[in-house]
This record gives structure tokens, C-alpha cells and sequence, in this order.
């Protein structure tokens, strides 16, 4: 359950699995719409010489998928010995164009000249039901095309030489007992079979002849747009000015983008600064044209669960692109606030997660709890935002930025974070925590909407609006007065949080939980003596507790939990926040220790999931979590 690769260009975005093989295809949107049929098959590619036959995802290949630490670029590579066939795949999304491209260099290892044919099966579902599109073969072009409605897709193959694919089938896929046109291939052959709708599938042949150790490249697109029309010209423009030249672009339009952090990263140890170029990859490739940063591409998850993480979460958002922030990435950060701006509820705070097309997402957090009504939100998603747009000011000073989001997005949500506070307690009106399952008064929540407050009076008193100075800092002051009520005497740690009862009874969730040492520290809130004493238990009870090493995000924790549970599986994001105060607070050998930790932990191309299991440290949730790569990106930077 991983994506190995993420490509894109802030539009088109394909996800690339264990076998380097295309199974996430999103457009127009980073996250949306998945054009795939990637839960339950990839597209493939096979391989046919001396009458034998192989797909590159068997066990037979041996295989090494990977990406550039310096460019959105696959670097894969896949032999089979008994074919006596390598292949080396070099993929990217253009730069500029909705256009994923790979050159698969094709290698002969055997001592005889032989003909090796290359098959290349896609397998797009544009219909919502999968039951209505149609693939044909278009000889004007000599191409493949997908299309249903305002979609349309391209699929194409030649050789460096000049050499055109010389066979194709279309045909159905997963339908009436049909497993798709890949099958077709087995033999070496196609049908040539020119049209079919319904739930489609399609393969193109590439027959090259090649001498005793001869090498030879491929160069194979999938090209997507609105119309048949615009399509063929991205095609024809790729025809025009050629492979090798789009490429190049590609290769220099991310070698410009890293040049913006090179200076702040080139001191690093070249283990640690390969990790920050790759994590700062991986996070572009999860943003948005339109601002906003989706959780993550990976599909895979809709098989264990109900959903996808390809929403834009205000939270994971912000805290994506704090280090963008902190390494001069202002374009980025700009764009998501502008996001935000455009998607705040009209009372000033944040829904629960959003589409990129800035739609709500879906939800599972009700509008009523017990008897009272409920706002559906994660109060600290709204604080987040306020918090962050600090962080931006402080690394770029661009107060002008600040002059055309401050009326309409910083006054309403500290208004609302003002009014979001109970008279009993002094301490904000419960909502649900940043793990997005209980709806209480959170330690976390608390803390960052203290941080939010004092953000937006500096801003306030910057700008003249002296009154809302004074009263948005005099409640977060009252706030921070009240912090020893999350605090635990008899457990000796801040909970989890508590729930105010409708007659001001308050139930207490003594919960030892990591984000709640991570929120009083980051946001400076509460007492030292008792952040000490927190940190104190978390290291006792949550730190490096099973086989696998690591942090759990709280007290057993049952999400994908394992047998035993371990009170919880290893997160990247809270043991990394735990590197963080070590790197901060001078503990340097404990900070890499678990830095070291994370990177011993990565997948083969170096990417993050969300967590680990407890017993054999296998990647556990969706991969790669953006949150886990921001994370890792902040402790080196802290270091």
C-alpha cells in the first residue's frame, strides 16, 4: 500500500507504484479526479522476446524504484535474467504541459540480436461509474485515445530513432468477464481492435530489433485535456519540439525551483539534505495551481478504509508548508492562504477538509452532540491558519501579503476564536482534536488558538486596529491563565482534554498524547514545569516502547492498530516533533537518533508513510503522508 513516485506539475499528478508502474493518473486537480482504475489494477508494462513473455511487476524482475533528489524524475530500474532484458525508466509530468512522459531505455543482455517487443497498457476510468466511456484508435494520429465528456486522453509510443508503435487492441476491462486487452498481449500480438466503450482498457506494441548488447530508448506519452482537440495539440507539440527538449525543460524548471532552498540546505550532510530535497519534491507534488496541499495521492488507501487522503485539511496544510516557508518559498504559501481565504466559512472558521476545487470534503463529525448543536470543525484547523500566516511574515516580511488577507480572513477567525471560548472554564467550547476523533476541550487545540490570538493582535496592533489588539490578546491571555486546568496533578501530564457538561459538569480525558506536549510547546503555552513533566511521561510510556522504536501517537491508539498493539504504532509526525524539542533544547545526538530513525524507515525512493508497524517497522497507511515529510524537513532545519 505505497506510491513509490509522485510526479506533477500543480495539475496533471500520477502516482507510481512498488513496480514503477502508473496507478494513481489525478487531473485537473493535485488529488482529483483519480482517471485510474487504481483500486484494483495499474497500468502495466510486458515484455515479449524469443516467444517468452513477462509484465515488469512478476517476481522475476528485479527491481530498483527510485526518483531524483533534485527533479520530479523517476529513476527505475528493472532486469530480468532470464530474458536477458534491462530497462531503465526515466519518467516526469512536463513542467508546463499536461503531459507524463517516460523514456525507457531497453537494453539487450544477450550475446544474439533478437526482437524485443515492449507493451504499454493503460487503464483510465473517466466515468464516475466506470460504465460509459470510450477508447478507440485514431489513425489521422496514430494514436489511442480515452475520452468521456470534457476529458480526453492520449496515449502514444515511438522510438528515439523514429520507430512508430505497430500494434494496439482496445477493448473491456473488468466487465462481462472481460480482465482487459492485457491479456491480448501474452502472445506478442494484438488484436487491432479500433473502438469500444463502456469499461475500457487499451495496449500499444512497440517491436524493436536490436543487435547483441545494443541499447535502445523509448519514449512513450500520456497526454490528457478538456477536448480531442487540445489534446492533439499537446501531442503535436510534443511531436514538434521533441522528447529530449521537454524533458530538459522539466530537468531545468525543478532544478530552478530547488535553487530557491540550496542556499539554507548545502551545508547539510549530504544523507540529510538529499532527505530535505526529496521531501521538499514531494511536497510540490502534492500542491495545488490553486493553493491547496492534498494529504496525500495515494488511492491504495480506499482499500482498507472509506475514504481517500486526497483532501486539503487546513491543518496538514499549514504545517506542510512551514518548511517552504522557512526556506523562502513565498509563491507556495501565498497561494494556500489565498486558499484559505476562499474557502472560510462566512463565521470565520474552517470546515473539517476540502476538495483542491475548493468544494467541502467529506465528513464524519456530526452537527449535534448529545442535545446541543455542534459546529462539524477541528477548532485548531482555524488557528492553524492564523498561526502559520505568523510563521510567513516572520521568514519573509511581507506585510503587504498580510495588508489583503488581514480584513477578510484574520479578523473573522479571531473573532470567531474569540467568541468560541465557554464563560465557565475560560478555555475554548469543545471541538474535535487533530486526530479527528474526539470532541472535547483538547490540551492541542487550546494551545495553538492561545498562539493564533497573540499572532493576530501583533497584527491587529501593526495595522492601527488597536481595540482588536487589546481584545484578542486579553483573551488569549486568559487562555494561557487557564492552562493549569489541562493539567493533570494526579498523572502528572496535560490530558488529552476534557467535555463540559450541559449542567458545567466537565468529564476528563486523562489521555497521555504527544500532540499535547507538541501544542504547549510550539505555541508557548502553560507552565515549563509542567511541559517537563509531560515530556517526562511521554517518554516513559509512548517513546520507543516496541520492537519497531518510535512514538505513538497516544494511549492506545486503535487506528490500524497491530497485534499487540503496542499502546499504539510509531508515527513519523510525533516522533519527529519529540526530535524537534531535543534538537531545540541542545540534545543533539537524541535529536538525529530518531532523525536516523525516520530515514532507516523511508521506503526504497526515501518516501514517508504515516506510520509503522510496532513489531517489523513495515509501512503502515497511506505513502507518502505529506505530513510526515514536512515533519522531517523542520527537524533537520531545527538540528
Amino acid at each position: 500500500m505505497a506510491r513509490s513516485v509522485v510526479l506533477g506539475n500543480g495539475g496533471l499528478t500520477v502516482g507510481l507504484n512498488e513496480s514503477g508502474l502508473v496507478h494513481d493518473f489525478y487531473y485537473p486537480y493535485v488529488g482529483l479526479e483519480n482517471l485510474t482504475t487504481a483500486r484494483s489494477e495499474p497500468h502495466r508494462i510486458g515484455v515479449w522476446v524469443d516467444n517468452e513473455f513477462s509484465w515488469i511487476d512478476s517476481s522475476e524482475w528485479k527491481k530498483v524504484v527510485d526518483f531524483n533528489d533534485d527533479a520530479l524524475i523517476s529513476n527505475i530500474s528493472t532486469i530480468n535474467n532470464r530474458l536477458q532484458v534491462q530497462l531503465h525508466l526515466g519518467d516526469f509530468v512536463d513542467a508546463k504541459y499536461d503531459i507524463f512522459a517516460r523514456n525507457i531505455r531497453i537494453r539487450n543482455l544477450s550475446d544474439q540480436k533478437r526482437e524485443i517487443r515492449l507493451f504499454f497498457h493503460q487503464a483510465f476510468q473517466i466515468s464516475a461509474d466506470g460504465r460509459a466511456d470510450t477508447v478507440m484508435y485514431v489513425p489521422d494520429g496514430h494514436y489511442i485515445m480515452d475520452y468521456k465528456g470534457r476529458c480526453s486522453i492520449l496515449a502514444y509510443a515511438e522510438s528515439a530513432s523514429g520507430v512508430l508503435f505497430d500494434q494496439y487492441a482496445v477493448g473491456n476491462a473488468g466487465i462481462e468477464g472481460k480482465e482487459g486487452t492485457f491479456r491480448d498481449a501474452e502472445d506478442g500480438k494484438l488484436s487491432m481492435s479500433a473502438v469500444e466503450h463502456s469499461s475500457v482498457d487499451s495496449t500499444l506494441r512497440m517491436s524493436i530489433i536490436m543487435e547483441a548488447g545494443d541499447v535502445e530508448d523509448v519514449h512513450y506519452w500520456l497526454a490528457v485535456a478538456s477536448s480531442q482537440t487540445e489534446l492533439e495539440k499537446l501531442h503535436n507539440l510534443m511531436l514538434g519540439i521533441g522528447f529530449e527538449i521537454r524533458k530538459t525543460a522539466t530537468l531545468r524548471h525543478w532544478h530552478d525551483w530547488m535553487n530557491i532552498a540550496e542556499n539554507k540546505i548545502n551545508h547539510l550532510a549530504p544523507h540529510y539534505k538529499s532527505a530535505i530535497k526529496k521531501s521538499l519534491l514531494t511536497i510540490k507534488a502534492h500542491t495545488d495551481n490553486g493553493g491547496g496541499i492534498i494529504a496525500s495521492c495515494d488511492s491504495s488507501i480506499y482499500n482498507y478504509g472509506r475514504d481517500y487522503y486526497s483532501y486539503v485539511w487546513p491543518r496538514d496544510g499549514a504545517f506542510a508548508i512551514w518548511p517552504l516557508i522557512k526556506l523562502g518559498y513565498t509563491s507556495e504559501a501565498k497561494k494556500f492562504f489565498n486558499f484559505c481565504k476562499s474557502i472560510m466559512h462566512d463565521d470565520g472558521y474552517m470546515m473539517h477538509k476540502y476538495q483542491p476545487d475548493r468544494a467541502i470534503g467529506s465528513t464524519w463529525h456530526p452537527l449535534i452532540h448529545g442535545k446541543s448543536r455542534e459546529l462539524a470543525i477541528q477548532e485548531d484547523e482555524t488557528a492553524s491558519i492564523i498561526f502559520m500566516l505568523g510563521e510567513y511574515l516572520k521568514y519573509s516580511g511581507d506585510q503587504v501579503f498580510i495588508d489583503s488577507v488581514f480584513e477578510k480572513m484574520v479578523r473573522p477567525m479571531a473573532e470567531f476564536m474569540c467568541r468560541f471560548v465557554d464563560e465557565s472554564t475560560g478555555l475554548p467550547h469543545a471541538s474535535y482534536d487533530l486526530w479527528e476523533e474526539k470532541f472535547l476541550t483538547h490540551t492541542y487545540t487550546t494551545a495553538n488558538t492561545y498562539a493564533a490570538l497573540i499572532v493576530a493582535a501583533e497584527m491587529a496592533d501593526s495595522r492601527g486596529f488597536s481595540s482588536d489588539a487589546i481584545r484578542w490578546k486579553s483573551i488569549a491571555t486568559m487562555l494561557n491563565e487557564n492552562a493549569y486546568k489541562l493539567f493533570n496533578e494526579d498523572e502528572g501530564h496535560y490530558i488529552k482534554g476534557y467535555l463540559l457538561g450541559a449542567n458545567n459538569e466537565i468529564s476528563t480525558d486523562t489521555t497521555l498524547d504527544v500532540s499535547s506536549f507538541f501544542g504547549v510547546e510550539t505555541f508557548d503555552y502553560g507552565t515549563e514545569e509542567h511541559k517537563t513533566a509531560t515530556l517526562q511521561a511521554i517518554e516513559r510510556d509512548l517513546l520507543d516502547i516496541s520492537p519497531s522504536l518510535g512514538a505513538a501517537r497516544y494511549e492506545d491508539d486503535n487506528y490500524f492498530a497491530s497485534n499487540p498493539k503496542y499502546k499504539g504504532n510509531p508515527w513519523y509526525v510525533t516522533t519527529l516533533w519529540l526530535a524537534q524539542h531535543y534538537a531545540r533544547s541542545g540534545d543533539t545526538d537524541k535529536a538525529m537518533k530518531y532523525i536516523d530513525w525516520a530515514l532507516s524507515n523511508t521506503t526504497a525512493s526515501g518516501l514517508l508513510s504515516e506510520q509503522i508497524s510496532p513489531k517489523d517497522s513495515k509501512i503502515v497507511g497511506v505513502t507518502p503522508l505529506v505530513w510526515s515529510h514536512a515533519e522531517l524537513v523542520n527537524t533537520i532545519l531545527d538540528l
